[in-house]
């Protein structure tokens, strides 16, 4: 009996997870630029408005990438993905997607937003230049907490790229961005 359920628990998680990616993955699924520059506005507000820290980087940012929803599941494998946008200047100049896979202890599902701070023309070029950045590799990468967050002001910004993760739901226990990779998106 307990291990019918146990599969039973496997294989329903499997399904999910299959069912999750395929739709991922289908263009009938894929947002459109003007979507994806819509969520982005919306993201970039709310994240202005809720942190002071967010509008200092953002005044100073070469460019900003924002992913404004990301959804991720698993059961022992796991896998997220969402697509971005990058902008300079305010406008946008080029659309990302952001793919992560994952294995070990894990259960759940959630979707969250994220944004990066490109604070160097070279953190740009790097992110224009790659075959796909994954994060943890090439610039560093600096996870804006709340501690992180009190210390900033225009004259203490020294790291290439900021990240900031919102608008969190669902449960899945664990939250990074490291280990996930961004690659340019054709529109």
């Amino acid at each position: 009996m307990h291990y019918s359920r146990r599969m039973l628990i496997k294989s329903i998680g499997l399904g999910v997870l299959a069912a999750g990616a395929g739709a991922l993955h289908s263009p009938a699924y894929a947002a459109s630029a003007q979507e994806i520059n819509r969520d982005a506005d919306i993201a970039l507000t709310r994240l202005y408005n809720s942190r002071q820290d967010a509008q200092i980087l953002g005044r100073e940012a070469k460019g900003i990438l924002v992913f404004p929803r990301i959804v991720k599941a698993g059961l022992v494998v796991g896998g997220a993905y969402g697509e971005g946008v990058l902008r300079k200047a305010g406008k946008p100049v080029a659309y990302y997607k952001s793919v992560a896979g994952s294995y070990g202890l894990q259960v759940g599902a959630q979707a969250f937003g994220y944004a990066l701070f490109l604070m160097s023309d070279s953190a740009v070029r790097y992110l224009d230049t790659s075959k796909g950045w994954e994060i943890g590799v090439g610039p560093s990468v600096v996870v804006v907490d709340e501690g992180v967050g009190r210390k900033i002001t225009t004259t203490t910004l020294r790291d290439e790229v900021y990240a900031f993760i919102f608008n969190q739901t669902g449960l899945m226990a664990g939250l990074g961005i490291e280990g996930t990779k961004i690659s340019k998106i054709v529109r």
